[in-house]
């Protein structure tokens, strides 16, 4: 079996080989857990998934290590452990907001039907290993301590750079880059930082203070993983700074010795032709689509299935369209699969090409849909079952918020602002078609209303009628017109 990966150090798409076949290890950079993950944030935990998985079919699953981290220091984090402190020590206020939000991340990306790692370190954990680095580093003559900080000297590191393949002008140029008196190079970075009384901290040779962010993944990569591994990954934004800061740390704590072999990033997401910006509204996350985005709660497997759509190295537009006919491709499979067998079916040749070509997933829904279309449901049903995609109707249901007004609004308050869970009513029932989006609701509502201001009373009763059997009631009051679906 040939896997093809394409390597961002490396800039092409070689043949990969492990380093040993029986213990194929690969780092993932994870969660930083302050709030509840985004969108963008599910992408890599169902690219590397899928990964993890055809590298288990590949090379038993045994032989497979995982490990994607939990980032659980963090100034963002600080601040909002912070908020809540009140008389409580900082650390049991930091704690309680990481493990309630890792909770949160568990529970929406296991949802998409992703496996647990081999290892889900918390960098709270490990910063005893994280100090040793840093002594090791000062040690090698690649880091210095300044007012209380160590800082990693790039300049000790000839080939700083080499993966993003940047200049260091292009670096200083295109970074936030944090003046500092004490800094000996503009992009010195911090290795370690003093903590003040309302800061978490941690005792080390250089007082009381807290792990720069890179150190943290070179840390846990190198206690769960050893000095090198066979694969990184994580999304397109951490190639520079965090990715090349951790080759730079990894290696000047380990003789140069490589600190992964191939490196791969998946592209940018998008939210409905934009980037997602709470500002622009379309901030969206894992949480709201499994519970109620544009008026409808999603079943994790079609996000998972919609998801891989694209290839994993393109940029990506995450819409409402999409999602909808990638959750009615799955419901018409799992009509056909219902009472199939996958105990003995084997996965399609064709299907393990696509993915042993760069993970191309889009091919291997091409040669799915071919197999749809053959009528070799096995197969289809076994490749699915790679994919950690169900193809059950019960676990495909789809739900539509329903939009509350008045007393039974400020009811549900309390409710949504500590789940955020919407109130919802299930739509996916039998054969039954899905409802219209949200979006579509109030666009066809909007034109109703043009009728009616128009005195078009047949054009506007068109409208009523036929959202109507779609299971839309309309309520025209003082206020405007609502709706609610039909129970």
């Amino acid at each position: 079996m040939t896997i093809r990966l394409y390597n961002t150090l490396t800039k092409s798409k070689d043949v990969f080989v492990p380093i040993d076949p029986k213990n194929v290890r690969m780092y993932v950079c994870g969660p930083t857990v302050y709030d509840y993950a985004h969108i963008g944030n599910a992408r890599p935990v169902i690219v590397f998934d899928v990964l993890f998985r055809l590298l288990r079919h590949a090379y038993g699953d045994n032989h497979v290590t995982y490990v994607r981290n939990i980032t659980d220091i963090d100034d963002k984090i600080n601040a909002r452990a912070l908020e809540r402190r009140g008389n409580r020590e900082i650390l049991t206020a930091l704690r309680e907001l990481t493990e309630e939000t890792q909770r949160i991340y568990l529970e929406d990306v296991t949802a998409l039907g992703n496996l647990p790692p081999s290892y889900t370190p918390r960098a709270t954990e490990h910063v005893a290993q994280m100090i040793a680095m840093i002594a090791r580093l000062i040690a090698a003559g690649h880091a210095y301590v300044a007012q209380g900080h160590v800082l990693f000297d790039v300049s000790s590191k000839a080939d700083y750079g080499k993966l993003a393949r940047r200049s260091l002008d292009d670096m200083i140029a295109g970074a936030r880059v944090e003046v500092a008196p004490y800094k000996k190079n503009a992009t010195d970075f911090v290795l370690w930082k003093p903590s003040d009384e309302d800061t978490p901290g941690w005792e080390s040779p250089w007082g009381r203070g807290r792990p720069g962010w890179h150190i943290e993944c070179s840390a846990m990569a190198e206690e769960y993983l050893g000095e090198s591994f066979d694969i990184h990954g994580g999304g397109i934004d951490l190639v520079f700074p965090h990715h090349e800061n951790e080759i730079a740390q990894s290696e000047g704590a380990h003789h140069d010795h490589p600190l992964a072999n191939v490196w791969m990033h998946n592209g940018f997401l998008n939210v409905e032709g934009e980037k997602m910006s709470k500002s622009l509204g379309n901030f969206v996350t894992i949480r709201e689509i499994l519970t109620g985005w544009n008026g409808t709660a999603w079943p994790g497997p079609a996000v998972k299935f919609n998801m891989l759509q694209t290839h994993y190295r393109q940029p990506m537009d995450w819409t409402a369209a999409a999602l909808d006919e990638s959750h009615k491709t799955l419901w018409d499979w799992a009509g056909l699969l219902e009472h199939q067998s996958v105990s003995d079916a084997d996965v399609p040749v064709g299907v393990i090409d696509a993915l042993q070509d760069d993970l191309n997933t889009p091919r291997a829904f091409a040669e799915m849909h071919a197999l749809k279309k053959r009528g070799e449901l096995g197969e289809l049903a076994a490749a699915l079952r790679l994919f950690g995609i169900s193809a059950r109707r019960e676990d495909l249901r789809r739900s539509v918020s329903v939009p509350l007004t008045g007393v039974e609004a400020r009811a549900a308050a309390g409710h949504l602002q500590i789940t955020g869970h919407a109130p919802t009513v299930d739509i996916s029932g039998g054969d039954a078609p899905a409802l219209p989006s949200k979006l579509e609701i109030e666009q066809q509502i909007e034109i109703r209303n043009a009728a009616r201001k128009a005195r078009d009373f047949k054009e506007s009763d068109r409208i009523r009628d036929e959202l109507l059997a779609k299971g839309i009631v309309l309520k025209d009051g003082p206020g405007g017109t609502t709706w609610e679906v039909k129970r």
